[in-house]
């Protein structure tokens, strides 16, 4: 794994794939807002927060660019936290061995398209 994609990749879904980004406190609509938290209203907390420009990067590159087979490796290994490494190795069709071949060919792709991004 490369580190620098790695935490680029940890930092996409969180701000795109978690339950937080997906509605969190009712993605900024006061009313909701307030429905959610039982009619407490709760200061200092952004209620809406714009998704770096990185993280639209990465999506970018992860829906269009990646093989389909890296793609289900990405968003087993950083959008599903919660489950099992077994069941992750299962849902992907490989091995432990061959799931982190994947992860890692996924890593380097994403490297070159930020670095063509860049350039």
């Amino acid at each position: 794994m490369i580190k620098e994609i790695d935490s680029l990749l940890r930092s996409w879904a969180q701000e795109l794939h978690s339950d937080l980004s997906s509605g969190g406190l009712a993605g900024g609509n006061m009313v909701a807002m307030m429905m959610e938290t039982h009619g407490q209203l709760i200061r200092g907390r952004r209620a809406f927060r714009a998704p770096l420009e990185s993280s639209l990067d990465l999506e970018l590159i992860v829906n269009k660019h990646l093989a389909p087979e890296l793609v289900t490796v990405v968003r087993e290994h950083y959008c599903t936290l919660d489950v099992d490494m077994r069941l992750r190795y299962a849902h992907c069709g490989c091995g432990r061995d061959t799931y982190y071949q994947r992860l890692h060919d996924a890593h380097l792709q994403i490297l070159g398209m930020m670095m063509g991004i860049a350039a």
